[in-house]
């Protein structure tokens, strides 16, 4: 979905387009998820018939990008998607991602029509085409764990963790894509594997993960602003709200989720104050929850925390090149430095909103988050 407005003739009333689905995304993509069986059985048949191009591929040093929404995330994404040896998922890739190899071929016969960006239906001056690189990773997992998103069930997932048929498949779909986009390296957004981390770095010990924070004043500021739109867009074109779930997006919206990370109460209570039009303080509870759930693992898994690399959205708009530098020799994907450079250039903290919390709110956010903040240390640049 892209974002802009249009009026709509018939009714006299503005809609807007950024949360217009295609009819034929919208069938399609609704078969496709109600029938997962189906497609990872065509996603096995797919890999059997191509054996021979991905037989010599391997996944290695894959880097995962994550944080809670609005934290980051898909400006560190676009960073690394330009880079020669990155693939990742793509907007033209749904709905058929669990086929990827065949989706693609046949894409690559259709003529392709001349693009122009648009900004994305988030507002947030992100302006993408279909080859902009995307997270729809989620799309596999949801596959496989039916209740992955059921808020009363804990969605974390740690070394522990076993599905031999999804790590399978998991697999064989990143080897597919490396293939398709002929790169040597992945590179997945996905906000869900902030909670995650422990099980992908069983999968792969020598994967990368970079976890995106933000202050949470402006990122609770932010989030709020994001389920307003979100609420309001999904009201008015109902598609818009089949395609979030069909995709795993429940951040924000008319169907939100809270991710549990094991304490049932704490997430029911957050449920309970969003449902409440409690915003502030239901965020900040989430915020809190997420976070120390990500410093308890980091701080017990010397192995993981070595591997990841926190970042700070402070750091990205102060000090953008010197950022960038560091994230870009965590990931082990070096870059010239003018890339650096240009890439650096268009970093700046967020004019086209500001936190409009009164004192008692931002008492609030602080009094539940600073204990959590603290533990991540301060940005580079205050």
């Amino acid at each position: 979905m892209t974002s802009s407005s249009a009026q709509d003739s018939s009714t006299n009333t503005t809609v807007d387009p950024g949360f217009t689905v295609p009819t034929w995304m919208h069938i399609l993509g609704g078969w496709i998820h109600c029938h997962p069986r189906t497609w990872i059985r065509l996603g096995n048949l797919e890999t059997r018939a191509i054996q021979d191009v991905i037989a010599n591929i391997k996944v290695e040093q894959p880097v995962y990008v994550a944080g809670l929404a609005r934290s980051g995330t898909t400006v560190l994404l676009e960073r690394l998607a330009g880079h020669p040896q990155v693939a990742t998922h793509r907007y033209v890739d749904f709905p058929p991602l669990l086929t990827p190899y065949w989706w693609n071929r046949w894409l690559s016969l259709v003529p392709r029509s001349p693009e122009v960006a648009q900004e994305r239906a988030h507002k947030d001056g992100i302006a993408v085409t279909s080859q902009s690189p995307e997270a729809f990773e989620e799309v596999l997992w949801m596959a496989f764990f039916s209740d992955i998103h059921d808020p009363s069930r804990c969605g974390a997932f740690d070394h522990q963790a076993s599905h031999p048929a999804f790590e399978r498949f998991y697999d064989e779909h990143i080897r597919k894509l490396l293939a398709i986009r002929r790169r040597q390296r992945y590179v997945a957004k996905g906000n869900y594997n902030l909670v995650r981390m422990g099980y992908l770095h069983k999968l792969y010990p020598d994967a990368r993960f970079v976890v995106a924070i933000r202050d949470p004043v402006w990122h609770i500021a932010s989030l709020m602003k994001q389920q307003r739109l979100f609420a309001t867009g999904e009201a008015s074109q109902p598609r818009a709200l089949e395609h979030m779930r069909r995709v795993g997006h429940f951040e924000f919206g008319l169907d939100r989720r809270a991710i549990n990370v094991g304490d049932d109460a704490m997430t029911a209570r957050i449920t309970e104050l969003w449902e409440a039009g409690r915003e502030v303080e239901g965020w900040a509870l989430y915020w809190a929850d997420i976070y120390r759930h990500v410093a308890d693992v980091l701080d017990t898994d010397p192995a993981l925390r070595d591997a990841c690399l926190v970042v700070h959205y402070e750091d990205l708009c102060n000090q953008p090149e010197e950022t960038l530098i560091r994230f870009h020799e965590h990931c082990q994907l070096p870059v010239r430095s003018q890339v650096i450079r240009d890439a650096a250039a268009g970093l700046r903290f967020p004019t086209y909103y500001r936190p409009q919390f009164n004192e008692q709110e931002l008492s609030l956010i602080r009094e539940i988050t600073q204990p959590v903040v603290a533990r991540f240390g301060q940005p580079h640049v205050s």
